[in-house]
């Protein structure tokens, strides 16, 4: 049985140590008029792809509905859903608060009927994935990084690179590409990378687990942040496109 991996709250260095930054740059004002449903699904996505991790509180109710540009009311209603759904629970008296309390999972396999009628969609995603990603990966790489700022990518790193479980790897993963993209500082590059996580997300779910792809990704992430590191925009650029096309190609691959 594989080891079980560590809680996130508490653990020094963990996804719950950068919950808070990354929280702030991908939970972004709405749009559009269903403001209920928007508010659930950008929520949701946030714990699926770990950017709010098992274990972390959301943040306090009057700043969360002023980020996400909606009433109190209807972010009330968005969170009762998710604790309605198991994502969420909130604790009331000192230190309480709404803290997520879904584990991380592998989404359900997908039929091959639900996949053939995604895989245009799916296609169309790995497409915007090529010119988004790649692109992010110079523009934070030309950034003047803070010293957390850099601690942050080092952390998201090894945190992807040590996971041990197949959920636990895939939520650090998504992690590892948010982070990135929010050194560049822009916030239409976050949505849009996040966008492309989620998509990805729904893909990888559909295909086998497999380890030496596991390994060789892993060793593109080292090269992807030692560029942005050392500041090398156009190596950055190059390591993600090679791991944005190797992806693409297993997927393809193995998508049916």
């Amino acid at each position: 049985m594989p080891p079980a991996e560590p809680s996130a709250q508490g653990a020094v260095g963990g996804p719950q140590d950068d919950a808070a930054d990354l929280s702030a740059v991908v939970l972004h004002p709405l749009r559009g008029q269903h403001a209920f449903e928007a508010c659930v699904e950008q929520l949701g996505t946030a714990v699926r792809l770990g950017v709010l991790p098992r274990g972390s509180l959301l943040p306090p109710e009057r700043d969360l509905a002023e980020r996400l540009g909606v009433s109190r009311a209807t972010l009330r209603e968005a969170i009762a859903a998710l604790r309605t759904a198991g994502v969420v629970e909130t604790r009331r008296g000192r230190g309480g608060g709404t803290v997520v309390v879904q584990r991380p999972t592998l989404p359900q396999r997908t039929s091959a009927t639900q996949r053939a009628a995604r895989r245009s969609a799916w296609l169309d995603t790995l497409d915007f994935r090529r010119i988004v990603e790649p692109g992010a990966a110079g523009l934070a790489a030309s950034r003047d990084l803070t010293q957390t700022q850099r601690d942050r990518l080092q952390a998201a790193h090894e945190a992807v690179r040590t996971a041990t479980q197949p959920a636990t790897h895939r939520q650090a993963d998504s992690r590892f590409h948010l982070t990135v993209a929010a050194l560049t500082g822009s916030p239409s590059v976050v949505e849009a990378v996040t966008a492309v996580q989620a998509g990805l997300h729904e893909m990888l779910s559909a295909i086998p687990v497999l380890a030496t792809s596991i390994d060789h990704s892993d060793a593109q992430h080292a090269r992807i942040a030692a560029a942005v590191l050392e500041g090398d925009g156009a190596r950055a650029r190059r390591a993600m496109e090679e791991h944005c096309d190797d992806t693409a190609a297993l997927l393809r691959g193995l998508l049916d």
